[in-house]
């Protein structure tokens, strides 16, 4: 194992979208000692272990023992103190480390091709180099705050949220018809945005212009603040992939949550973003006019209103063969399309935040997310670091306030103490929903390599 420490930054470092410093994190939200408390109680150690493995535990003769100890990663402590290239060559190093340290962040970076330890040996070599990586998204709400008008900047709310709930579907759905990949893990950042972690053994082998090339496929966001049209949608049909996010998740959203949520036509300053995203003047003008004299109540919402009578022009017959059908579609892609960092994407040494990690400036974990529910998610329930100790001391005192006896039976029947909190049901899924699956594809492509190698041996000659 390799400790090096670097203060403000430094080297290639690459975490959550910086390539030198990260946001300073300041133990704001939570309590140091209760962070001890967690790594000592909660932390996942064997599930991490297990996930990071990709079974590659030893206990196969195929398995690639050196795997795990190849993996770095990287730890924040207080006072902003980086310690990169952090190694652990088994479950037991890797636990007592988090517990001497404790984090306030881990990141977790790629496998390398040698030894993390011996790295300085291969100075200028070209040796020591990536060779794996999870395939990684980050999507952040403050790349939003554009189309959204309920917060801003860090600030997430259950009105907002729902445009990260749009992100998740459209990539994971893409991800999995398009590309074929089947061990995806979503994970909430803990603050304002989602993580997505994609673990095939075909998706952790790609390479940087492979990984490059995926990123291309879902950039479609272009422009800035200051861009009139941040989408422009040409050819006179839609890439299937995106007549289907649009037609299967992208124009319910706007219309049934978004629209009205965010008040999107409520103003004359919004509605005026949305004209100029029309280049016919005539057709502007004609709405502007239309909102600007109709000030009387109505019983339905002015935004779905306005939303209904901006579609009815541009997709009336008059205006069919100008094309300005597109528009609409422009409007909806603009406010509701994926945002991503690209560069985290793209490169293999960039380090993203693990799950589980408990974030520094709210206190909520990290937790997983299930695409096929994320509806139901809600962010501003997630659990935090002092409700998660609240609920495993309550879980031990009976009414009386002294300590349960029939609690301590369950431990020794081997309930852990996750189980007794909220937490458990996120690790539970974690374990079910991805991790179980991803080990039994992971220790068949093993199994498959072993054999083809021995086969191979016994038949040298073979072509």
């Amino acid at each position: 194992m390799i400790t090096e420490a670097v203060e403000n930054g430094g080297g290639d470092m690459e975490i959550d979208g910086f390539e030198q410093k990260p946001e300073k994190v300041v133990p704001d939200g939570f309590d140091v000692n209760y962070l001890k408390i967690y790594y000592g109680k909660l932390f996942p150690y064997t599930d991490f272990f297990k996930w990071m493995s990709y079974g590659n535990d030893g206990k196969h003769p195929g398995s690639d023992q050196s795997y795990f100890g190849r993996r770095e990663f990287s730890f924040t402590l207080e006072n902003d103190i980086y310690l990169r290239y952090q190694s652990f060559n088994n479950l037991s190093e890797m636990e007592n480390s988090i517990k001497e340290k404790c984090p306030f962040k881990i990141d977790i970076g790629p496998v390398y091709s040698v030894d993390l330890a011996k790295r300085h040996a291969y100075a200028g070599d070209n040796v020591f180099t990536p060779v794996e990586r999870e395939l990684i998204f980050d999507i952040d709400m403050t790349d939003y705050d554009d189309v959204r008008y309920c917060c801003s900047g860090a600030d997430v709310c259950l009105d907002c949220w729902p445009l990260m709930t749009a992100a998740i579907k459209v990539i994971d759905t893409t991800l999995r018809d398009d590309f074929g990949f089947n061990h995806i893990l979503w994970v909430f950042s803990g603050r304002r945005g989602v993580h997505c972690w994609v673990c095939d053994g075909k998706a952790r082998r790609l390479s940087n212009e492979q990984r490059a090339a995926i990123a291309e496929h879902f950039h479609l966001y272009q422009g800035n603040e200051n861009s009139r049209k941040k989408i422009s949608l040409t050819g006179p049909v839609l890439h299937p992939f995106l007549a289907r996010s649009y037609t299967e998740v992208l124009k319910d959203s706007f219309e049934s949550t978004l629209l009205c949520s965010q008040k999107i036509f409520s103003t004359e300053e919004r509605y005026e973003k949305i004209l100029d995203m029309i280049p016919d003047e005539s057709v502007t003008s004609e709405l502007r006019g239309r909102w600007q004299e109709n000030r009387q109540p109505s019983k339905k919402d002015v935004n779905y209103v306005r939303w209904e009578q901006l579609k009815s022009m541009l997709q009336s017959v008059k205006h069919k063969a100008q094309g300005m059908r597109r528009h609409v579609e422009e409007i909806v892609f603009s406010f509701t399309y994926p945002r991503l960092d690209l560069e985290v994407t793209k490169h293999t040494n960039h380090l993203l935040k693990a799950p589980f990690c408990v974030h520094p400036k709210t206190g909520r974990i990290c937790v997983p997310i299930n695409p096929e529910n994320c509806d139901e998610f809600d962010p501003t329930t997630v659990p935090t670091l002092a409700q998660l100790l609240e609920e495993l001391n309550a879980a031990d005192m009976n009414v009386d306030g002294e300590y349960s006896q029939e609690k301590k039976r369950q431990k020794v029947d081997g309930e852990t103490d996750w189980d007794r909190t909220s937490l458990g049901e996120s690790i539970r899924f974690f374990r079910s929903s991805f991790l179980q699956p991803l080990l039994k594809s992971c220790k068949e492509e093993i199994e498959s390599s072993y054999n083809a190698k021995v086969q191979q041996s016994k038949n040298p000659l073979s072509w």
